[in-house]
């Protein structure tokens, strides 16, 4: 009788383990993304209504954003970096200082919650893993999706991947629609329109951006 083959398995204990839950880690406020955005759109004498201009989002909503009212997500957080030529990483978790990051499981930092655009219900939260890095082009972060059925499709600049630790996600990507499990991964170019939500009610991945 022919031996079972050796198939490696994902041990879920093991990413219960990593990723516990993201509301244990060191809360940074929503509001501080939108009051970097407003910090640097200021230091570059770029009006709301330029902003505007170079974004496609109404001036009411980059208010809101700048205001903390509406927590943008993280393709919009993309779009209004590039259209301020800064690093994304400085307007989700500021500026670093330091040339390597070593982050201890208990040290994530900068848990910020994301709303949809018209319901205002959670659709996730990300923690960034390497802040403090200066000058960087990648964001690393851990991604708690929710569960929504209302799609905010983003295109932006820039290239993804993403990793599925817990839970089940579902990515739509050119009219393509992907159920990921944990230890599945994708990577795309993020000019391609692309949406990623839980299937279950909750899933975890770990992302990185680069732009």
């Amino acid at each position: 009788m022919k031996e079972k083959e050796n198939i490696p398995h994902i041990n879920v204990d093991y990413f219960e383990d990593l990723t516990e839950n993201i509301d244990t880690g060191k809360i940074g406020e929503v509001e501080e993304v939108g009051a970097r955005i407003q910090q640097l759109r200021k230091e570059k004498g770029i009006s709301l209504e330029d902003l505007s201009s170079l974004t496609g989002f109404d001036v009411s909503r980059l208010e809101d954003i700048e205001t903390g009212k509406e927590q943008p997500q993280l393709g919009t957080v993309m779009k209004l970096s590039k259209a301020l030529d800064s690093a994304v990483g400085r307007l989700v978790s500021g500026i670093g200082t330091k040339l390597y990051s070593i982050t201890r499981k208990n040290d994530r930092k900068q848990v910020v919650r994301t709303a949809s655009k018209t319901s205002k219900k959670n659709v996730y939260s990300y923690m960034s893993l390497a802040p403090e890095v200066q000058g960087r082009h990648m964001e690393a972060l851990i991604v708690q999706l929710e569960k929504n059925e209302e799609k905010e499709v983003s295109v932006h600049n820039g290239e993804e991947f993403v990793f599925v630790l817990e839970g089940v996600a579902n990515l739509t990507i050119a009219n393509e629609s992907y159920d990921l499990e944990p230890g599945d991964s994708a990577y795309y170019l993020s000019t391609t329109s692309h949406y990623i939500t839980a299937k279950t009610q909750r899933a975890t991945i770990l992302a990185v951006l680069y732009e």
